[in-house]
């Protein structure tokens, strides 16, 4: 590579990009969660696609800008927009943050289904904590059975009905407990140290 400052801009972008998957690594290491369904390589060019953005930035603004950009996974090839949700109200801090969204594409399509439904709703509190317990929730689905996503939908319909027919997010533990119900009534082993085990 030639020593001129487009060759140094291309070697500190490069640098930049593999810093990024370490950190992700490293996040998922310490999580202990299994590997993300997409490859590194794959979020990194992501990501780069995603610095002409300001950030931070709403989910509709990153759909606006790339949502026919697909995302290729073992299990199939997604388009952003499939993953996330056309909304200003779910917001991310860097391009980054995007690629957590979207790592696992079943996961994400299904919380974009959510926060789409609870758009509707006045004074919905769908905050940090709740958010992160309906996902640690649903990855805990697709851990269970990684070939049917036949829980994860489950779970997914019955949180969508809840809104629609309560016209307020269930809460936390009563979806954990419904997850919990749906493994044990379909012959998932549920033991009670794991976070279904409620």
């Amino acid at each position: 590579m030639a020593d001129d400052k487009r060759g140094r801009d291309k070697q500190a972008h490069d640098e930049e990009r593999r810093q990024r998957e370490r950190e992700l690594e490293t996040e998922l290491r310490r999580r202990e969660e299994p590997e993300p369904s997409i490859e590194a390589t794959e979020l990194g060019e992501l990501e780069d696609e995603l610095e002409t953005l300001p950030f931070p930035t709403t989910a509709a603004d990153v759909v606006e800008a790339v949502g026919d950009r697909e995302i290729v996974s073992p299990e199939g090839t997604y388009r952003l927009a499939e993953l996330l949700p056309e909304t200003d109200a779910e917001t991310f801090d860097s391009p980054a943050a995007v690629s957590v969204q979207v790592q696992r594409p079943t996961v994400a399509a299904a919380m974009k289904r959510i926060i789409e439904a609870s758009a509707e709703l006045q004074d919905a509190d769908f905050g940090g904590s709740r958010r992160d317990a309906y996902r640690k929730t649903l990855e805990a689905l697709a851990a269970i059975d990684a070939d049917d996503d036949e829980g994860l939908a489950a779970i997914t319909d019955w949180i969508v009905e809840q809104i629609d027919e309560k016209g307020k997010l269930p809460g936390s533990r009563a979806v954990r407990r419904e997850a919990a119900k749906f493994c044990r009534s379909n012959g998932y082993e549920v033991r009670v140290d794991e976070w279904l085990g409620i």
